[in-house]
């Protein structure tokens, strides 16, 4: 026990007594941090947008006003079928008429026009959503066989996969751009950690030599830069998580305002506050450790 603490007193004077290279590596490490947590806000928002998109857009087929139910029915049973169908609504040609009107109460012209025709000139409508964008067009596909184009009008699609592929495009690009900044703060981070250990044991040469000479073991030697190194990446790990939970209210106000869902992000990081220190500990702790190791190997001789 008190060659433990020995060894963490030893690593606090190294930390203070290179204050400035201590100071540059908890910069690097929480730089490093901060660009992988915002990684991950993208990753959150990405999906968000891209549930949104889906769950907006389908496709709508219209029927001629002269289809039966039971040709209508036959093509909704022919549509379930598919794979990844969410739901597929059938609106009857009354309710259609009723939703014109509706939405066309301010143009009496319109709705003179329309009673002047004295039937019904809408047929029914089906409306298909799925979970991959990609079915869409296959059931478009689908239903242009000679079996349904007597009774089908015409079919519309909003573009949804366009609509997610630029998403997607756009947040691929901000990721890869991000996963090299994150990856050129690690590799400054690595270098800084060490030089850190290089000068420390430089420093220490005369006292090194010394503490071999009296029967100091090879990990009491090596123990105040490895303790230096858990240090660092506790003090980097605890600014991250500080800085990103006074942030995610601030952005939660703009991200609410678009996905119209309260704290998404306080919630998302709140819930997986385990998981993500625990990975953020184990990458900052493997890269300190790492780089001590090597800079210790090259310049301690056990």
């Amino acid at each position: 026990m008190y060659s433990i603490l020995r060894v963490i007193k030893f690593a606090f004077q190294d930390i203070v007594r290179n204050a400035s290279l201590s100071f540059m590596t908890v910069l690097m490490l929480t730089l490093m941090l901060l660009s992988i947590n915002v990684l991950l806000i993208l990753h959150v928002l990405t999906n968000q947008a891209t549930s949104l998109v889906k769950d907006q857009v389908d496709v709508s087929v219209f029927f001629v006003p002269t289809a039966t139910d039971e040709q209508i029915k036959e093509v909704k049973e022919y549509v379930e079928l598919f794979n990844d169908i969410t739901s597929v609504e059938v609106i009857s040609k009354e309710q259609v008429l009723a939703e014109f009107r509706t939405n066309h109460e301010q143009s009496p012209d319109i709705i003179a026009s329309l009673d002047e025709l004295g039937e019904n000139p809408f047929g029914a409508t089906l409306v298909i959503q799925t979970q991959t964008p990609g079915v869409y067009q296959k059931i478009i596909d689908s239903l242009q066989v000679p079996e349904y184009s007597s009774i089908i009008e015409s079919k519309t699609f909003g573009d949804t996969e366009l609509a997610i592929t630029r998403i997607e495009t756009i947040t691929t690009q901000v990721e890869r751009f991000s996963i090299a900044l994150s990856l050129l703060f690690g590799v400054i981070a690595f270098v800084i950690i060490f030089n850190t250990i290089r000068v420390a044991i430089f420093t220490h040469r005369i006292e090194i030599v010394i503490k071999k000479l009296v029967g100091a073991t090879n990990w009491f030697v090596r123990g105040p830069y490895l303790v230096e190194a858990g240090i660092f990446s506790i003090i980097s790990i605890m600014l991250t998580s500080g800085i990103i939970y006074l942030v995610l209210p601030s952005l939660d106000v703009y991200v609410g305002a678009v996905f119209e869902q309260d704290r998404l992000l306080t919630n998302y990081f709140s819930s997986h506050i385990l998981m993500l220190l625990g990975l953020q500990v184990v990458g900052t702790l493997v890269l300190t450790v790492f780089s001590s190791l090597l800079a210790m190997r090259k310049h301690l001789r056990a």
